[in-house]
Parts: structure tokens; C-alpha cells; sequence
């Protein structure tokens, strides 16, 4: 039989108010939030003064509270509180991505040492619950790849600017206004978002922790109406995609990137804020889910849903990385790519390890062929600073075979 929680809030913005209105209107399951606790003392709340603290300790050391909710902004801040919150016994959910990819190990192993749960379904892909399918569903079938659009915000702005013909301020207007976007969104048209979500999904997909400065994230924000021309006449849309794939039996490569799909893929029509995500299984095939992926109570909804798996007694196994037979990162692997560049000195940077097509004219200069992802992420920042353009042409991972030869062979002359 399951147990009414106590709950200890952190934080109530818009995925803790999304929570509160969740929790008060939904049927059949019931649970007592005790305190809120904030950190500015100026701003109105719509709840009642008594539930509000501006103390952290109120709810770590109140025995009465058996879940600890994080819901703030700070990561690091986030870490103190999750922290302290398993180390009191306390179970703990979170929806922030970045103390999660950042602080995976440490959190693991205190869930362990501790023996509580932290579940964080509400961190990755918001209303979609594709972290308790990876522990559930796939938990002992060997993957190929998990990929998708994992970012709302993102997906708004491409949407309108591409579908709606809106500017790039205009969409990200709309989007800051309609309570998808934040005030400062380099999180997530840099890349930022999908990227902690892809490292949080590589550890239940394959038992992989990786750092976040090992993954690659290009965004949106050196997107131009030419690259947009370019996608519409091959018939593309643009999307930003995570790319979490099995490369050989024992590598496995993460990154995110723009990328061209076509009509036929299960990506082309998920719009506006949705997110979707396709799991590729060895035996199972192709699974694709949808929902919405930004937002005050799709958000929540993945909390409470959290919150109600703890009240059963819900707990990840971690079964993958349990086992310690996890398989590589690389990022010595080569992409199809169209890279959009304005000078022939900024392309010698880049070492092109084929080329299918290519164009030079007045306005700007293009070529589509293939780039080699470590190589991309050395050059991160000059993609950046000097306004180029890199999309996925294709969902195309290989191993760089000259890259890895080379490895090997000084693998061979240090034994």
C-alpha cells in the first residue's frame, strides 16, 4: 500500500508551481507539501505565508519530511541541497539536468551509501518518460541508439523561424513569453540543455558517465536564412538533436548538433515546444515517444509522477553501469556534415575527410561533406565567434578509421 508523503519544496518558480497545481488537482494520488522554501523575500507568493521558509535547514533537518523536491536554478546550490538531503535519509527528486551531468557519479554513489532513491524523470524530455522506459523497459536489451529533440525552447524557435518565417528575436520573444524560454535561453539554443539530458540518458541507455566538457553542443544562434534556404530546397527541416550512439560493440559517442531531417523521419512533424525521442533497440527495433517538452505543468506532471513512483517505493537500478561493463566514450568519429563558412581560411581549419559537395559564391560558401567530432568540438568556440554554420546532413556516426589506426599503432609501440 502506498505512503502519503511529506514533501519539502525547493524552490517556486515555474516548474514548482506547475507542481503545486498538479499535486492540488489530480485524482487518486494524494501528498502533503510542507514547506516551500525561497530565496527572495520581496516577491508574492499565491500559497499561504506559513508554508514559505527562507530556510534551507527547516526542511533538511524536519524529520517529518521523507522527499526532499529541488526545483531551483542553481546547480550548485542544487548539489549542496541533494546532497545533504540523501545524506539525511531523505528521498530526493530533482528536474535539474545540470547538477545531474555534472555530479552523476557522486549522486550514485550516495544513493547507495544512503539507501534512498533520487528519481529525476522531470530532467530529460519533460512530460516524456524516457528515463524510467530506458531502467524499465530496456533495462537488459542491448542498445543501438536513443536520439531525438530533446530541448522545447529550441524546437520553438526553429519552428517559427523556419515554418513562420518569424526572426530569430522574434520566435525567441514569443517563446520567452509564453513561459518556454528563459530571460537568459543560452542554455538551450546553445545546446547546453540537450546536452546534460543526452549525458543523463547515455548512463541509463548504455551505463556511461561522461563529463559535459567531453560532449560536443553547437546550437542555433549562428543559424542564417541561407542555411534555412539551403534545408528548404533539399526538403529539410532543421532540428537540434542529441545523437547518443552505439558506434562499435564497446563505443559509444554523444553529442549535439543541428541537424537537416527528412519527411520520412519521426522528427520532421514534432513542432513548436514538443519534444520527441527515437530508442533504437538490437532486438526491439525503433520506439518513438512524443510529448511536451517545455512548460509549467507538463514539467510538474513529470515531478508528481516521480513523486508517486517514491510513495511505491520506486528506485533506478542502474543495471547497466551496475553490471561495469560499460562500453567507451569516443569522439573520434566522423559526421556527415554541412558546415556554412564565409572565408576559404576559416574551412583550412578543418580537416575534411571526404567531400560531396561544395559551393562558393558571393554571399556565403558551403560544403557538405564529412568532419571528424573531436575535431568539431576543438573548434567549438571558432564556430561560434566567427558566425559559421555546422548541421548534421544525415544521422551517419562512423569510427574515423585513420584517427583510430593511429591510436592503435601507439597503443602497440607502448607494449
Amino acid at each position: 500500500m502506498s505512503k502519503k508523503l511529506k514533501i519539502g519544496l525547493f524552490g517556486f518558480g515555474c516548474v514548482g508551481q506547475g507542481l503545486h497545481y498538479v499535486l492540488n488537482n489530480s485524482t487518486g494520488f494524494k501528498a502533503d507539501i510542507v514547506k516551500i522554501a525561497v530565496k527572495n523575500r520581496e516577491k508574492k507568493r499565491t500559497v499561504a505565508a506559513d508554508l514559505i521558509t527562507y530556510d534551507k535547514w527547516e526542511i533538511l533537518n524536519n524529520p517529518e519530511i521523507d522527499v526532499v523536491v529541488e526545483l531551483i536554478d542553481d546547480a550548485d546550490e542544487a548539489f549542496n541541497i541533494v546532497s545533504e538531503a540523501l545524506k539525511r535519509g531523505k528521498h530526493v527528486v530533482t528536474a535539474n539536468k545540470k547538477l545531474l551531468a555534472e555530479h552523476l557519479e557522486e549522486l550514485y554513489k550516495l544513493q547507495q551509501e544512503n539507501n534512498v532513491s533520487l528519481l529525476y524523470e522531470a530532467s530529460a524530455c519533460g512530460s516524456i518518460p524516457i528515463i524510467r522506459t530506458l531502467e524499465e523497459y530496456f533495462d537488459n536489451e542491448e542498445l543501438v541508439k536513443v536520439s531525438g529533440i530533446f530541448n522545447g525552447t529550441s524546437n520553438y524557435i526553429l519552428t517559427k523561424t523556419i515554418s513562420e518565417k518569424l526572426t530569430y528575436g522574434e520566435a525567441l520573444k514569443q517563446a520567452q513569453d509564453k513561459g518556454f524560454a528563459e530571460t537568459d535561453p543560452t542554455n538551450d539554443v546553445e545546446g547546453f540543455d540537450p546536452k546534460f539530458k543526452a549525458i543523463i540518458i547515455a548512463l541509463h541507455a548504455f551505463g556511461l558517465i561522461i563529463k559535459p566538457e567531453q560532449v560536443l553542443n553547437l546550437g542555433v544562434t549562428t543559424l542564417h536564412e541561407n542555411d534555412i534556404k539551403y534545408a528548404s530546397e533539399k526538403g529539410y527541416k532543421i532540428k537540434l538533436t542529441p545523437i547518443i550512439q552505439r558506434v562499435e560493440e564497446n563505443k559509444i559517442s554523444v553529442f549535439v548538433a543541428p541537424r537537416f531531417v527528412k519527411a520520412n523521419n519521426h522528427l520532421f512533424n514534432v513542432d513548436n515546444e514538443f519534444n520527441g525521442v527515437i530508442v533504437e533497440g538490437k532486438f526491439s527495433g525503433e520506439q518513438f515517444l512524443q510529448g511536451k517538452g517545455a512548460g509549467s505543468y507538463p514539467t510538474g506532471a513529470a515531478v508528481l509522477s516521480d513523486i508517486s513512483a517514491l510513495s511505491h517505493g520506486c528506485k533506478y537500478e542502474f543495471k547497466k553501469y551496475a553490471q561495469k561493463k560499460s562500453p567507451e566514450f569516443t569522439n573520434e568519429v566522423l559526421l556527415h556534415v554541412y558546415f556554412r563558412y564565409n572565408k576559404v581560411e576559416e574551412l583550412k581549419r578543418f580537416e575534411l575527410a571526404e567531400v560531396n559537395e561544395k559551393y562558393t559564391g558571393t554571399e556565403y560558401n558551403y560544403v557538405v561533406g564529412k568532419l571528424n567530432l573531436q575535431q568539431i568540438l576543438n573548434n567549438r568556440e571558432f564556430i561560434l565567434k566567427n558566425n559559421l554554420f555546422l548541421s548534421l546532413v544525415d544521422e551517419t556516426v562512423e569510427l574515423d578509421q585513420k584517427v583510430n589506426k593511429q591510436i592503435v599503432s601507439k597503443e602497440l609501440e607502448l607494449v
